[in-house]
This record gives C-alpha cells, structure tokens and sequence, in this order.
C-alpha cells in the first residue's frame, strides 16, 4: 500500500501575511534574542529591547558589559522572537494561537555615524531607555533580516523572505 502523500503545514505568503509580520515588528517594544554562545557553541536567547529604523530593520541597544554584545560581536547570527499573546487584537486565551514572527539574520553594529538615527528610532519606541541609551557603553547594533518564520496562529503557518518583511 502506498504512503499518503504529505502535504506541507507551510503557507503560501500572501499580503495577509506579510502585513501580519510587519505588524508584528512595528507594535513590538521588545523580543526574545537568541545567538551563538561563543563559550560552548550553544543557543542561548535573551529578552532585549526592540526598534526599528527607518528601513523598518530591526534595531537592539545593548551594553558591551551584556553576555549577547559578546556573543554577536563574534558570530553575528541570530534570531529575534517577535510577538507576545494579546499583542494584535487576540487577548487573553491559549498564547498558542497568538501569532509570532522569528525573525532570522545577522546583527551587525552600528557605525557612530549612524548612532543618532538608530538612537531617534530607538527611543520612539522605547522611551523609558533615554535614561541609559547614552552610556558609553550602550551600542546599537542593526539585525539584517536573511528570512522568517510567521505563526500567525493554528494552521497558519509561513516561511517569509527578507523582502516580504519590509
């Protein structure tokens, strides 16, 4: 007897899903981080603070004193997780089914000819880090989007391209 055919639980990437992602990114004040740990190879995630700049790139400000400005600075590959139950228009109920995007790029830091747009963008979505955003040891550093997986809840699942995110 012949196996049944499988069909795949991703998707085809429509505009719906694409204006879900980019809702996702520009509601969101702060998101999960996951890098390489440079000790041992291993994940580790992290929760940071969470901007965009005026390329809708998403923009970390981090203290090189942190474990993650450590880790990025030598394998800048990671992953942000965008997304938190009730953030668009779903309260309360299973935060299974709440949608979340996992944003996967390159963190690269940004230049001190770049700083004041990256600060500008930072603080308009994370007011309360003016206290500390001019620390001397506060960097931001800039995610290059390579690819994303949106779940936009049960049965609706994506794989997007970096061009479907801005």
């Amino acid at each position: 007897m012949a196996e049944p055919e499988k069909t795949s639980p991703l998707r085809p990437v429509d505009d719906e899903a694409r204006a879900l992602a980019r809702a996702l990114m520009e509601r969101a004040p702060f998101a999960a981080l996951s890098h390489i740990e440079p000790e041992t190879g291993h994940p580790l995630a992290t929760r940071t603070g969470f901007g965009l700049d005026s390329d809708g790139v998403p923009l970390l400000l981090m203290s090189e004193l942190s474990a993650h400005f450590a880790a990025l600075t030598a394998d800048g590959r990671c992953s942000l997780l965008i997304g938190e139950p009730g953030q668009i228009n779903k309260p309360g109920g299973d935060p299974l089914t709440h949608p979340r995007l996992t944003l996967v790029g390159t963190a690269v830091l940004v230049l001190q000819s770049g700083r004041d747009a990256a600060r500008t963008a930072y603080l308009a979505r994370n007011p309360k880090a003016k206290l500390y955003v001019d620390f001397g040891d506060f960097h931001f550093w800039r995610i290059t989007p390579e690819r994303a997986f949106l779940n936009g809840g049960f049965s609706k699942a994506y794989n997007l391209s970096a061009s479907d995110l801005t």
